[in-house]
């Protein structure tokens, strides 16, 4: 259980941090070096990168220029992870990526496939391979064990440990509403180092659906129109994939650096779209937005809101003529705060960002250029200790929290004996940001000189 140490023996402080709780897993498009240098990854807060991507040709060769990737990007990305000690993979397939993964897998080409694939990897230095099969309908699920076992064993065969990692939906392709896609996941998850869900694009103008959030942690009880089917979700997915066997620890969420803009459609009551949950009777348009463009072309403080039952940020934009009206559905720093929170409740096992140019503004100050990956590194930073006030015989502590975390605060006279007592427990953080909580312990110094303190999270 993630948490922290501090001993207040009278007014000296000492502090014991324990190390990162979660994984940052961050893709990198090659077709996005250019506009975002690799020198502006912050690695201090991703832990794995995978650079984007290889695609498969049905022959079961290689594709390696759909997407950017060049020998010098793939020198340039390695090195710069290396050197701050993190891992980086390369990652295979995409979107729409099924035909090429059908034919690279068949009997007659998965070997060489495999062998690619690897050999990609180890000649530039890759520390493991990630597999992004996009749509993976049920038909497909015998070709796709069969992948990662061989790959595995592939894998297993180099000199140095390599990872092995999968981009996995979170939801089974409509209409497939069975738990198959979940038991599969569990049968091969031993062959896996994560198994990261793509827990955005929740949503859409299709018929008998309402307006919704591209990535929000609950459905807050919002059903489609039509049928009792709750909306989707974050939370329903992750329950679905514990439920049916797979490891929280393998598992990650994943947050989107981008949005959707909802326009226009028709038979709201105000005319077009402006808010979640909305019906139409002419469907509304939908394009899809960077965070970095959101925040400077639509973005006002006046038009901002929040969604408590869905943890999720929207804008309302009523204009002149309701064909402009927008609701805009989108990640920001409160969402992406609530996300780690989400992950440590429930000791999931990390994040997984798609993609990290997305939120990359070249013109902002050093430091201020990537808000929402600043975001993710406040809220690992949490909790942390701010401040210890000693009155006579009274502890009192403060300490940092994030959106939606729960907080259990203990004191002990002697740690290495254990006998730790709860001073509080499922303290919430602050609802809205990154900000500090206080915790009293009235009389403790009364009877014995020191108390030590451990902040914990999840409780």
């Amino acid at each position: 259980m993630p948490g922290k140490l501090y001993g207040v023996p009278l007014l000296l402080l000492l502090a014991v941090t324990a190390h990162a709780d979660l994984r940052i897993t961050a893709y990198y498009p090659g077709y996005k070096q250019n506009s975002m240098p690799a020198s502006e990854i912050d690695f201090s807060v991703v832990t794995h990168l995978i650079h984007f991507s290889v695609v498969p040709n049905p022959d079961g060769t290689l594709d390696t220029s759909v997407n950017g990737i060049t020998g010098a990007r793939s020198a340039d990305v390695v090195s710069r992870a290396h050197a701050a000690g993190r891992k980086v993979l390369i990652c295979g397939g995409g979107a729409s990526s099924q035909t090429g993964f059908q034919g690279a897998t068949s009997p007659g080409n998965l070997t060489s496939f495999v062998s690619n694939l690897v050999s990609f990897m180890s000649t530039n230095s890759y520390d493991g391979i990630d597999i992004d099969w996009e749509p993976l309908p049920s038909s497909d699920f015998n070709q796709f064990t069969n992948l990662i076992i061989a790959l595995r064993s592939a894998l297993n065969s180099s000199a140095m440990p390599k990872l092995l990692t999968v981009a996995a939906a979170p939801y089974a392709p409509y209409p497939d509403f069975s738990n198959t896609q979940f038991l599969m996941y569990a049968a091969i998850q031993n062959q896996l180092d994560q198994i990261n869900l793509m827990t955005y694009d929740l949503s859409g103008p299709y018929s008998g659906w309402v307006t919704w959030f591209n990535s929000p942690i609950y459905d807050g009880g919002a059903t489609f129109p039509s049928n009792s089917r709750h909306l989707p979700s974050i939370d329903v997915p992750v329950n679905s994939f514990l439920s049916n066997g797979v490891a929280a620890a393998r598992l990650g969420v994943g947050t989107p650096f981008y949005g959707f803009v909802w326009r226009g459609g028709a038979g709201t009551p105000s005319g077009g779209v402006t808010l979640p949950r909305q019906s139409w009777t002419s469907a509304p348009m939908t394009t899809a937005v960077t965070f970095s463009s959101i925040k400077s072309s639509y973005y006002q403080s006046n038009l901002y809101h929040w969604d408590g039952a869905a943890q999720a940020a929207y804008l309302s934009i009523t204009n002149s003529a309701s064909t402009n009206d927008e609701f805009v559905s989108y990640d920001d720093e409160h969402s992406t705060e609530a996300k780690v929170s989400y992950l440590r409740n429930h000791a999931l096992g990390g994040l997984m960002i798609w993609e990290l140019s997305q939120d990359y503004n070249a013109a902002a100050p050093a430091g201020q250029r990537n808000p929402l990956l600043q975001s993710v590194k406040q809220a690992l930073g949490t909790p942390g200790l701010t401040g210890v006030q000693v009155s006579k015989h009274d502890v009192q502590l403060t300490f940092t929290t994030a959106p939606l975390g729960l907080y259990r605060v203990l004191s002990a006279t002697n740690p290495a004996a254990g006998g730790w007592t709860t001073l509080t427990n499922n303290l919430p953080g602050n609802s809205n940001a990154v900000a500090p909580a206080t915790v009293a312990d009235p009389g403790a110094l009364q009877t014995y000189p020191q108390r030590f303190y451990r902040i914990q999270t999840p409780p």
